[in-house]
């Protein structure tokens, strides 16, 4: 059972977090970092003691950062997620990083990318998590963190949060041609912003397709969250730079991989086409010829139509007729 005077403590603790000293004062990555933790954990994205480097945990990062911190410090995710493993309440760490199997995580790595691929997890002690497991604690902390660190932004982030608003909203609106995000353009300013945009591209096509092949109509969850159908560019991001959800097509994994290879395209008609050049039984139930000529499933609303140019050019450059 966690008492009031155990809450103190942390919350003492959390009063004092060790930040490196600026040029425009102290940082403010680590009340960040943890602000974003608390919010995930208020939506249900975060459900145990296991904090995954994930597009939504970097995305809040990022939305906190723009609403709580006035002075120029770079907003770095990747830097709170490994020193926050030196803060200590009464000689015991809080923070913790669990490698995966093969890895060692001995200095502050830099990309988020790569600090996905070599973490398995992080966690908080058992304690500070039972605190942040039970609302009315949670609350108190999430608090004293804003009026500690960030008291002159305090009421700009608590309206922006009542509205909706924020660097996730206008991202996901832009991603999605919203009405209200078409004269806007959000810049990639950093590896951050390409890892959250890859992550939304990934999830927005899937949901406006209703999580359904455009070319099968095979729509498939689990219970547990999982989307088993793909986002697709039709342009290689690579080449394009286009994460816009006209750059994108919702398909079913073997569907996704004949399209990248160009064994399958679709016409200005939004027709399938199936390439010549394979052999297949095409009496199979799952052949490809049998989707030839077949109107792909569109997603609800216009503009959230493939690209007719992008279609054009993944005929000429990438389908093999």
């Amino acid at each position: 059972m966690v008492t009031a005077n155990t809450l103190n403590n942390f919350l003492s603790k959390l009063k004092r977090l060790n930040r490196a000293s600026t040029p425009y004062g102290k940082a403010p990555h680590k009340p960040v970092l943890l602000i974003s933790i608390i919010d995930l954990i208020e939506q249900g994205l975060v459900t145990d003691n296991r904090i995954y480097v994930t597009p939504e945990l970097v995305a809040m990062f990022q939305e906190n950062w723009r609403l709580l911190v006035n002075t120029p410090h770079q907003p770095d995710f990747t830097q709170p997620f490994y020193y926050m493993q030196s803060e200590k309440i009464d000689g015991e760490q809080i923070w913790f990083l669990q490698a995966k199997l093969g890895y060692q995580i001995n200095a502050h790595i830099k990309s988020v990318v790569r600090l996905a691929e070599v973490l398995e997890y992080a966690y908080f002690s058992p304690t500070l998590y039972l605190l942040l497991s039970d609302s009315v604690s949670r609350n108190i902390i999430k608090t004293v963190l804003i009026d500690t660190y960030f008291p002159t932004t305090r009421q700009h982030y608590i309206l922006s949060k009542e509205k909706g608003e924020g660097y996730i909203h206008d991202l996901e609106n832009y991603l999605l041609n919203e009405p209200e995000a078409q004269y806007k353009t959000v810049k990639i300013e950093s590896e951050e912003d390409l890892y959250v945009r890859g992550g939304m591209f990934k999830k927005l096509v899937p949901r406006v397709y209703d999580s359904t092949c455009s070319f099968t109509g095979m729509r498939l969850e689990s219970t547990f969250g999982y989307n088993f159908i793909d986002a697709c560019h039709i342009v290689p991001f690579s080449i394009s730079g286009d994460d816009k959800i006209n750059n994108g097509i919702a398909l079913c994994p073997n569907l996704h991989r004949a399209f990248d290879r160009g064994l399958v395209s679709i016409n200005s008609s939004y027709g399938i086409l199936v390439s010549s050049q394979i052999s297949e039984v095409e009496a199979h139930p799952y052949s490809l010829a049998q989707l030839n000529e077949r109107k792909i499933r569109l997603p609800f609303g216009p503009r959230y139509y493939p690209s007719q140019e992008n279609l054009e050019w993944h005929r000429e450059n990438i389908f093999k007729g």
